[in-house]
């Protein structure tokens, strides 16, 4: 790959397939790995990958088609190809980039796609495209070995040896009984070094294998995986039977996604369906209008709350000097708070009927670091005056106290809030990273505004107030 300044930019063998002579392509692409062609494609352009995918040898623009790198820009190659060809390297992709593929297509090229292909392809296609992109059904492949629980180690390796190449993994061999049922999971390395005249239901683990549903969201297959250390996690129904394997590197794709997805909602606007440079000026507008006008229309009860402490205001005008002070700490504690229990409940380090375990946590800390806070804002306010850098007035120990004081509410109600919203949206069926730092700061902001006028009119009534 060549870079230029961060960007990625082709490598000359692309290049030489767009302009040079077809019959020198194996020379010209000595070398080459099919990760390092997918990620140039995209700065190709469609019409351009397009025509190197048709000069690609067969093999090698297969695995290109199969990177998730060119994610979202398969369909805009595939709509430039002959039919026939797309067809060919769609029969030829493994089972899940084949749905994540025909997912991405207009309706046009979807229909097109599936008359040309066979029908055994075309009915493992419409299993996957039946489950959400989500689930384990949706990310799962349906390319994987399996052999009766009747057959002998020797047995099983002479059989991989035969169809492991049509495969897209053999991390496992799975195990079925005589109504074709999962009984048993058996690595390839078992396999290997066990006696060859041993029956396979009697090498590696003897427990009942780890298995997930077809609906099982992506994230708890993730965690699954993580947990035990598996290369692959079989998929299977009510019954028992296998519909396919989910493989830790179709896991780690799915969970960059889902990442991806919730550091934008906790950026306060929606997640991009492609990548930021691919967005137009349009969609991006959209994607991220509706939530600033909803945050916008928020903050407007932050200026009703002014309006309603206007009196006090306009006699304490040294009190609008500290207003961003302290709403801005409030916003930042409920930030806080709100990004460590999304993450714990993403992670399953706290459950939803743990919330009030968070509130009784988040209440004693909120009100250390409000005081700590507190203490700071005193101290800085009866420094300026006892050096002459401001005169807030006589009463300036009220000042201080004031302002100290509001900065211990406000910024434990802010550490309170933020961590019980998740629970809320979550409770309520919203993502809880839609629970975005933005919404958590206009949140506290409005109430940090009445707390704070609170404190002042009990410390400075009868001196300011």
């Amino acid at each position: 790959m060549v870079t230029d300044g961060g960007r990625t930019t082709a490598p000359p063998e692309l290049l030489y397939l767009l302009h040079g002579d077809p019959s020198e392509l194996a020379e010209a692409l000595a070398g080459m790995r099919a990760a390092d062609v997918a990620d140039a494609l995209r700065d190709l352009g469609p019409d351009a990958g397009a025509k190197v995918m048709a000069a690609l040898p067969f093999d090698l623009a297969v695995q290109v088609f199969d990177e998730p790198e060119l994610d979202r820009f398969r369909a805009d190659i595939i709509h430039r190809m002959a039919p026939e060809s797309a067809a060919a390297l769609a029969e030829a992709m493994s089972a899940d980039q084949r749905a994540d593929l025909v997912r991405e297509l207009q309706e046009s090229d979807r229909v097109k796609l599936l008359k040309l292909l066979d029908a055994p392809t075309r009915r493992s296609l419409e299993m996957l495209l039946d489950y959400p992109p989500e689930s384990a059904g949706g990310i799962m492949t349906t390319e994987f070995v399996s052999i009766p629980e009747t057959w002998r180690v020797e047995q099983a390796l002479r059989y991989i040896g035969e169809v492991g190449r049509a495969k897209e993994t053999v991390y496992a061999v799975y195990v079925l009984d005589g109504e074709q049922r999962l009984a048993h999971v058996v690595s390839l390395r078992e396999l290997m070094v066990a006696e060859r005249g041993a029956v396979v239901t009697d090498v590696g683990d003897q427990r009942r294998p780890l298995t997930v549903r077809p609906l099982t969201d992506r994230e708890e297959v993730a965690r699954m995986i993580s947990k035990y250390n598996l290369l692959a996690v079989p998929v299977v129904d009510e019954g028992g039977h296998v519909l396919g394997i989910v493989t830790v590197d179709d896991v780690i794709d799915a969970i960059v996604r889902e990442q991806t997805e919730d550091v934008q909602k906790f950026g306060g606007m929606e997640a991009l369906d492609a990548p930021y440079m691919e967005i137009s000026l349009v969609r991006m507008i959209k994607k991220r209008a509706g939530w600033l006008c909803a945050l916008f229309l928020s903050e407007m009860l932050t200026a009703t709350a002014m309006q309603h402490f206007e009196g006090e205001i306009a006699r304490a005008v040294v009190l609008s000097m500290f207003i961003p002070l302290v709403m801005s700490s409030g916003g930042n504690s409920g930030s806080q708070a709100t990004s460590l229990i999304i993450r714990a409940l993403a992670l399953h380090e706290i459950r939803l009927g743990d919330w009030w375990r968070i509130a009784m946590r988040e209440l004693p800390t909120g009100l250390v670091l409000g005081t700590i806070l507190g203490v700071i804002g005193i101290i800085r306010i009866e420094a300026w005056q006892h050096f002459h850098l401001f005169d807030y007035g006589q009463h300036y120990h009220l000042v201080a106290l004031t302002v100290g004081g509001a900065l211990v509410g406000i910024v434990c109600f802010g550490s309170f809030a933020g961590s019980m919203l998740p629970f809320l949206l979550k409770r309520i069926g919203f993502d809880p990273a839609s629970a975005s730092a933005p919404f958590v700061a206009t949140l506290v902001d409005v109430t940090g505004l009445v707390i704070y006028f609170s404190v002042a009119l009990l410390v400075l009534r009868g001196t300011l107030l």
